[in-house]
């Protein structure tokens, strides 16, 4: 890190980091130098996009291939190439919440530094487990869907914990167990092991976009659910897929209030 950046500056540098191995570097550099402190947050401008390596080839969302059958190498690669994908995109968009959104208390980028270097050993282990399997992160195509996201929500912070940590994060929660238990019927209980991290630690992710959430609406006087309700009816263009996971989601602190009723849509 250059001398007398400040958060917002080491933020902006992983957003700009092409190679996955320097965005997870970068990301424990400015991590570590976060928790040391002394560091101010500063203001900087991030990218609308960040920086992506010319592999894998991104594709619609609709144009990608269901993943294949757990009980073969090639399924299972499939789907730990598929969730590397997803933790990459996790660690972009940890960092440009800090960038982004400004002005907020040190807790707020304390929360968001914790997930960003969270995310960055998530795709750290996936990736180590692809190259155990055979294979390298970029062999498939990916779709770029979990940025669209961030683009939907650049300029309204409710709306973008809403659709992150509350939609896309939670759903996570409802689909991992099961990819779990179909990883230990495969006998890779390495991958289901990731899978287990993975799963402990987006728990905690989820509830810190809840509790920020909640922060938020409480100073300006909004109900929480309604308002939830309202920012992922606007700006979140899929679908609320049951089942849900009501256990997990309860304990990152997700009332089934909030989406329930969107679960049919």
């Amino acid at each position: 890190m250059a001398a007398g950046w400040g958060l917002a500056n080491g933020a902006v540098a992983v957003l700009s980091a092409a190679d996955p191995a320097q965005k997870v570097a970068l990301s424990r550099e400015v991590a570590a130098a976060w928790r040391r402190g002394g560091m101010t947050v500063g203001v900087t401008i991030p990218p609308a996009r960040p920086a992506r390596p010319e592999r894998p080839t991104l594709q619609p969302p609709r144009d990608m291939k269901r993943r294949r059958n757990l009980g073969s190498p090639v399924g299972r690669i499939a789907l730990i190439h598929a969730l590397a994908h997803i933790e990459l995109n996790a660690i972009d968009l940890a960092w440009d919440i800090i960038a982004r959104f400004p002005g907020l208390p040190d807790d707020f980028y304390d929360d968001w530094v914790g997930v960003a270097a969270e995310e960055a050993e998530h795709f750290a282990l996936l990736d180590a487990r692809l190259k155990a399997l055979g294979a390298a992160y970029g062999d498939l195509p990916a779709h770029d869907g979990l940025w669209e996201a961030a683009a939907n929500t650049m300029h309204d912070l409710p709306a973008r914990l809403a659709v992150v940590p509350l939609v896309l994060e939670a759903r996570g929660l409802d689909v991992t167990p099961e990819m779990m238990r179909r990883l230990e019927r495969a006998g890779d209980r390495e991958s289901a092991a990731i899978l287990q991290r993975i799963y402990a630690d987006e728990i905690g992710h989820v509830a810190i976009g809840a509790q920020w959430f909640a922060r938020l609406c409480a100073a300006h006087g909004l109900d929480p659910a309604a308002t939830f309700r309202d920012r992922v009816a606007r700006h979140f263009t899929g679908a609320l897929k049951p089942p849900f996971n009501y256990a997990a989601r309860e304990a990152a602190g997700l009332p089934a209030a909030f989406y329930d009723p969107l679960g049919s849509r």
